[in-house]
């Protein structure tokens, strides 16, 4: 194993979102193009066409507008058209609005962004007959495929380092989600039922993955103002004949033809997925695959695990058993790279009980993050600070960490010892009062370590891991006292390559 191969994929992610937020950061501070114009009282009653040129290859065009004589009660509304059609009209309800291929603020029609001359539609309801009102608007050129972080939320719901619990894999009637109707029907099911369920569970986030489309992001563009405490992920699950993946981050359209001519291999996805700045995670990778479930498998022919993020460990339930997800992931570990263990409850029926595996939130994934963002969040999942809570409580916590010399880790993070070093094992565990926390080595259960009885509501366990110099990871789970799986907790990794996942 090279240190190129270890290396990389933490490099090659943290190198690409500090870049990307900061290009982020820089396009909204500086507009690409900015319309000033003036309204005088004798335009009263009328309507102004401002005209402006969009540059091909432009993927989501935004706008920003304001105007000045609203203490004289100037109103202005607001409206756009493309080189061919009416895009929209929001009147004054609205001074920024934005518009892409697969959504658009509501008012406003999503579809490809034409290049070509568009006109700003200015209305004048009111203006007084001697008032002057100046108006600015700000637009923004998105280039297709520049790889930004993407998210529907203006701004962070929640600020401040911390734990966030969410559930990064379902379906809704955009795929094969389905729930009941007032009449008790089984109908495909409204994004919005799915959405309520996971803000009834108390999750933190979601990622709604319908199977390789893109039609449920203009919904979660007009319900994510509404449930302001539950942050939607953009995702979508890219369903194969050779696999699933769910991919985060990103609303452009991704091929997912592996075999065609234009995608003819796993490889050239997650490439290309790559360059967007997305995240991919495999879905249940110990799935069956043939006629049972059609792809569910994952058994790409040509793939690169380096450009793979996360893996869906913990699939509706599937913790353990032959479906388990859990052994493909530990394999990965074992050759050397740091792919991170997350959960997805796959659910398809927002109705289900939230006892039942499956529901929503069953799985829950809990990712320390610095913030409630969605680039909060896939830097966290990219972080290794995770853990998955089996049980979908909504207080259970597992924070491991270790230490050698003045050095210390988190999930997640490198620790560089030598032969006969002593690394020392700390794990802080909440909610799981009555079960067993046991720590492995390399997905092995340690004779020196044996498993310890958690007796109190929060209680930080303690143990010494002797290392041989050789490359190793670390694991701390929680158990049932019948040794069912709880708590899946992330590994720290022992002499693997020098970068880290800060």
């Amino acid at each position: 194993m090279t240190k190129q191969r270890e290396l990389y994929p933490t490099m090659w992610f943290h190198l690409g979102i500090a870049v990307l937020l900061m290009s982020v950061t820089a396009s909204a501070q500086q507009p690409d193009l900015v319309l000033h114009g003036t309204v005088k009282g004798e335009q009263n009653n009328t309507y102004i066409e401002v005209p402006f040129d969009v540059p091909a290859n432009t993927a989501r065009l935004t706008v920003s507008f304001h105007y000045t004589g609203k203490e004289e009660r100037t109103t202005l509304d607001l409206g756009i058209q493309d080189p061919q059609r009416f895009r929209g009209w929001s009147g004054g309800n609205k001074s920024s609005f934005t518009i892409s291929a697969t959504d658009a603020t509501p008012s406003y029609l999503p579809g490809v962004v034409l290049p070509g001359t568009w006109k700003l539609w200015i209305g004048v309801p009111n203006i007084r007959p001697q008032s002057v009102a100046s108006y600015e608007a700000k637009i923004y050129f998105e280039a297709a495929g520049k790889g930004a972080v993407e998210g529907f939320a203006e701004a962070p719901l929640r600020s401040g380092a911390g734990w966030y619990r969410g559930d990064l894999h379902m379906h809704t009637a955009h795929s094969d989600g389905s729930c009941k109707s007032q009449n008790g029907n089984k109908v495909p099911c409204p994004v919005f039922v799915t959405l309520q369920a996971a803000a009834a569970r108390g999750l933190d986030f979601i990622a709604v993955t319908d199977h390789n489309t893109v039609s449920h992001f203009d919904a979660l563009r007009e319900l994510q103002p509404y449930f302001d405490r539950l942050l939607l992920i953009p995702g979508r699950e890219i369903t194969t004949f050779e696999g699933h993946a769910n991919v985060y981050g990103t609303t452009d359209f991704i091929d997912f033809r592996i075999g065609s001519g234009s995608v003819p291999d796993v490889k050239t996805l997650l490439e290309r997925i790559g360059n967007r700045g997305a995240l991919f995670s495999i879905n249940h990778p110990g799935a069956p695959t043939g006629e049972v479930c059609m792809g569910c498998g994952w058994r790409p022919k040509a793939w690169d695990m380096r450009l793979v993020s996360a893996v869906e460990a913990v699939n509706g339930g599937a913790e353990e058993g032959p479906y388990s997800g859990v052994p493909f992931w530990e394999q990965q570990l074992s050759a050397g790279y740091r792919a991170t263990a997350i959960g997805g409850s796959d659910n398809h029926n927002p109705d289900l009980p939230p006892d039942k595996p499956g529901s929503v939130g069953s799985p829950t994934t809990v990712v320390y993050a610095s913030e409630l963002s969605v680039p909060g969040i896939l830097a966290g999942i990219h972080s290794g600070r995770v853990f998955v809570d089996l049980t979908g409580s909504q207080d259970r916590l597992l924070d491991f960490t270790a230490q050698a010399g003045t050095t210390k880790v988190a999930m997640g993070g490198i620790l560089q010892v030598g032969a006969g070093d002593t690394v020392g094992l700390s794990v802080r565990v909440a909610g799981s009062a009555g079960s067993q926390l046991r720590i492995l080595a390399d997905g092995q259960p340690q004779a020196s370590i044996p498993p310890v009885a958690i007796t109190t509501s929060d209680q930080t366990l303690t143990a010494a891991w002797r290392s041989d110099g050789q490359r190793h990871w670390l694991r701390a789970d929680v158990v049932s006292q019948s040794g069912k799986l709880e708590l899946l907790g992330n590994p720290i990794y022992v002499s693997f390559g020098s970068g880290t996942r800060e």
